[in-house]
């Protein structure tokens, strides 16, 4: 898995420290988790916003080159 580094304001890690805590996991499982989760909600928008054409062009493009 690849490591990233992000800078965040005090006020999120301690938010999402405490739903780590809540849940006992780590920081980076839930911020990994949030982020995984707001990529799909992306996706889905952007999906339903989109004509079948443009969904069709990009169905191809991914099946040329998947993401990795």
């Amino acid at each position: 898995m690849m490591q990233v580094t992000i800078p965040l304001d005090p006020t999120v890690v301690l938010f999402y420290s405490r739903i780590a805590s809540a849940a006992g996991i780590s920081l980076e499982q839930v911020l990994s988790d949030a982020l995984f989760k707001l990529a799909g909600e992306l996706s889905l928008e952007a999906l339903q916003n989109s004509t079948p054409s443009d969904q069709y062009e990009l169905s191809i493009k991914l099946l040329r080159n998947p993401c990795r």
